[in-house]
């Protein structure tokens, strides 16, 4: 289903491709200034909604980690609580070191694959999103580029109007851009801060 914000830009292409030629020119085309211009207004008006609303997509990511840190971090409280109970049956000391080491390893691997599992989802969900609002960015901005273009110097409100938008457009995409950075870069710290706990954890076990 598409966005508002993809009709208006098929709508101004079927306006700009249904204009009329000028006199004596193969470029330049006569554009109605009040539809072209109310075609703008509510591309400036959803253009804020639209954004906003991919980037609700993109904070879902933290609720998704939150859940996955608190499912770890109860398997992981269950393990050790068996295996500190083992652990306490002197006359089965090797056999319950034996059990609480397994015990606790297979918790520590299935909250691994519980977090791996939700950063993923997370990560994919903010690319994602990041992606598509980068490239509904570009074609509003190729749009308006060929749009300003085509209009020429003798409509100079309707062409101070198109400046303004394709520059909101331009700043949100640069805003954009770092977040796909990151994520990677959150991604990569993440995976190399679970493995030295990991490593940790089964050092204390062997004290």
């Amino acid at each position: 289903m598409s966005s508002r914000i993809e009709q208006i830009i098929e709508e101004i292409e079927e306006y700009v491709d249904s204009c009329k030629y000028q006199p004596l020119s193969t470029t330049k085309i006569v554009v109605n200034k009040e539809e072209i211009e109310e075609l703008l207004r509510e591309l400036r008006l959803k253009t804020p909604d639209e954004i906003k609303r991919y980037q609700k997509i993109i904070s879902n990511k933290d609720a998704i980690l939150e859940d996955a840190q608190s499912k770890a971090d109860s398997l992981i409280a269950d393990a050790q609580a068996k295996a500190q109970e083992l652990v306490t049956q002197h006359e089965i000391m090797q056999k319950a070191y034996a059990q609480a080491n397994e015990t606790i390893n297979a918790a520590n691997k299935q909250a691994q694959e519980i977090l791996d599992s939700a950063t993923q989802d997370a990560n994919s969900i903010r690319l994602s999103s990041i992606t598509y609002t980068d490239d509904m960015m570009a074609t509003i901005g190729s749009v308006l580029n060929q749009t300003l273009e085509d209009a020429g110097g003798k409509y100079k409100g309707f062409i101070d109007a198109l400046q303004s938008c394709l520059e909101v457009v331009n700043r949100n995409r640069q805003e954009l851009a770092p977040q796909t950075a990151q994520a990677a870069a959150m991604t990569n710290s993440y995976q190399d801060n679970t493995e030295a706990d990991e490593d940790d954890l089964l050092d204390d076990l062997e004290d």
